[in-house]
């Protein structure tokens, strides 16, 4: 458990005190079954209360949390004879970015995804799912090939932003990102992406053109980050929690501006609670959605692409 996530103590001393009581019934014979019962209840409601009314600062800290499920875990749940492939034949992998062919059910597909890490030392490794040039044009590699033999792509959204290092921005990261949005909007094949935990700025963005995009129901998806809107604003990054109350990041927020087109329920506490029922919620929804999308001609497919990205936002 996440020390950071203060709202949930009252939980977790509640559910020891439940452990203790079980632990000494058994112990020592005695019947607690009653009050055990009161305050499994009472554990119910309380579970109920705080997560039906996370506010925005709330699900920014679920999103981060690093027991939560990432793309890799997703694939694994979902995607049968998954084989990863790396490169994207000009510079080098970046392991930020992960890939791959194979099977949702019996339809054969791309999966693309920013991967986080476990641990400290696998978030090194994959630089913490911000990814250089190289991760967003090996993403693109694998969509154009995925064009080319007429598979569905499915992407998975999870990144802070795109690295903002010398070397990634010497290797033309701004000219990556843009080369995946123009490209992903003129892609022949039907393409799902889903917001899983952090859906930040471009580097988000640069797996976010398809033609449905929705998102886990405590996942973020905004232009910038709290803390970087905060500094920007009023020169504090510690007034993040006043930033993101105020962002309409939320996937709420997101859905009724219609950026969005579907948000897919979590367990209580979120994704990392229940990993299983999640994979099933979002399995469920792709094979509906590939089976409307995949009835669709090419030219019909693109032109409702285009039109639903012409709609986002207000003209006067």
């Amino acid at each position: 458990m996440n020390d950071n996530l203060d709202f949930e103590r009252p939980i977790i001393e509640l559910e020891n005190k439940i452990i203790e009581l079980k632990k000494f019934s058994q112990e020592y014979d005695v019947n607690l079954s009653h009050e055990i019962d009161i305050l499994t209840k009472k554990l119910e409601k309380i579970k109920k209360e705080n997560y039906e009314s996370l506010s925005p600062w709330h699900k920014v800290k679920i999103a981060r949390l690093q027991e939560r499920p990432t793309t890799m875990d997703y694939i694994k749940g979902l995607i049968s004879n998954f084989v990863e492939l790396h490169g994207d034949r000009y510079y080098g992998d970046d392991s930020a970015i992960i890939g791959g062919i194979g099977k949702l059910n019996d339809i054969p597909v791309t999966v693309i995804g920013h991967q986080k890490g476990k641990d400290t030392k696998e978030n090194i490794k994959r630089n913490f799912g911000m990814s250089h040039p190289e991760g967003y044009r090996k993403a693109l590699r694998l969509m154009k090939q995925a064009g080319k033999f007429k598979r569905p792509i499915i992407t998975f959204i999870d990144t802070p932003g795109a690295y903002c290092g010398l070397g990634a921005e010497e290797r033309g990261q701004g000219e990556a990102i843009a080369l995946n949005l123009i490209e992903m909007s003129r892609l022949k094949v039907p393409i799902i992406a889903i917001v899983i935990g952090e859906g930040g700025s471009g580097g988000a963005l640069a797996l976010g053109v398809g033609d449905r995009v929705c998102m886990l129901e405590n996942s973020i998806y905004s232009v910038i980050s709290p803390e970087g809107l905060s500094s920007i604003l009023w020169k504090d990054t510690t007034l993040a929690q006043k930033a993101a109350d105020i962002m309409k990041l939320t996937s709420q927020d997101l859905l009724r501006l219609n950026i969005v087109d579907y948000i897919i329920r979590e367990p209580l506490g979120g994704a990392h609670k229940d990993v299983e029922f999640v994979v099933d919620s979002i399995r469920k929804y792709l094979l509906d959605e590939f089976s409307v999308l995949m009835k669709l001609d090419t030219k019909e497919l693109l032109e409702k692409r285009y039109n639903k990205f012409r709609k986002i936002g207000a003209w006067e």
